[in-house]
């Protein structure tokens, strides 16, 4: 067997996490994130009949019955992970429905996933099913998002045209729009359900005075977006309170998004 500590998978969650926390979005324990592996992808690295423990996942789902997943730990933090993979991370395959994850790798403390794993796995079939290609699930706390959610309505329609006007590529990475939850209590199938709904439609949905679910194909992607997110509420947070004098107008919008040839949402502009 090949070392997993080796393994590009792994790698990329390495490196992802550690950038995260450097962004200030995972503060402490905050945040979380799944990735979608093959078998083919990690069968050279793990014994894959070795099962170390089986845990409940507390929701099921048939359609994700014997996929793995590579996911972060409940009361983990990020700022660990760089150096201590085996106690931070776990690689989960999902049997019984969905009602079980055995343990294959990882959480050696004897840890387990994060408490958000049902939001996680429901937005990864609500995704799958848009979408075979998805494999990225990615919460995280950005600071300018999470002040933007206390000056402006959580509306999807205006959240979304206001990202779009801060800086001209927004319209171009998330065509889509961000989905919109209000305050709900995290940890629970109630929000997993709910983020998931909005799943169907969007790859960036906001928890209202929370943070942000972020969904793609690759890290990368899921990364970017909600990067891009940030940035754009950075720009907004910082000019909020000063007269107005320039805008990327609806009309620039919608040439911007088809001269790169992006279906977007045209309901969130104006005529």
């Amino acid at each position: 067997m090949k070392d997993i500590l080796t393994a590009p998978f792994l790698t990329q969650m390495r490196e992802t996490t550690a950038n995260m926390y450097r962004l200030g979005w995972d503060e402490r324990n905050g945040g979380n994130i799944s990735l979608l592996l093959t078998e083919e992808e990690i069968g050279s690295y793990l014994d894959l009949t070795d099962v170390k423990r089986r845990i409940p996942t507390g929701f099921t789902a048939k359609e994700l019955d014997g996929k793995y997943f590579l996911v972060t730990g409940t009361g983990k933090y990020f700022k660990n992970v760089q150096a201590d993979p085996a106690n931070n991370l776990g690689l989960i395959r999902i049997t019984q429905n969905g009602a079980s994850a055995e343990l294959l790798w990882g959480w050696e403390d004897g840890g387990k996933f994060t408490s958000e794993l049902p939001a996680h796995l429901m937005s990864h079939r609500a995704r799958l099913a848009v979408d075979p290609e998805n494999r990225v699930v990615m919460h995280c706390h950005p600071t300018y998002t999470l002040a933007m959610n206390y000056v402006h309505p959580l509306d999807e329609r205006e959240m979304t045209r206001t990202l779009w006007q801060m800086c001209t590529e927004c319209i171009v990475v998330f065509p889509d729009g961000v989905g919109v939850l209000p305050w709900m209590l995290c940890g629970t199938n109630e929000i997993g359900e709910a983020t998931a709904e909005k799943m169907k439609e969007y790859r960036l949905v906001i928890w209202g005075m929370h943070g942000i679910y972020g969904a793609g194909k690759t890290m990368d992607e899921a990364f970017g977006l909600i990067e891009t997110v940030e940035k754009a509420a950075q720009i907004y947070m910082l000019t909020a309170h000063l007269p107005r004098l320039n805008t990327i107008r609806d009309d620039q919008l919608r040439t911007l998004a088809e001269a790169f040839g992006v279906a977007y949402r045209k309901d969130f502009l104006n005529e």
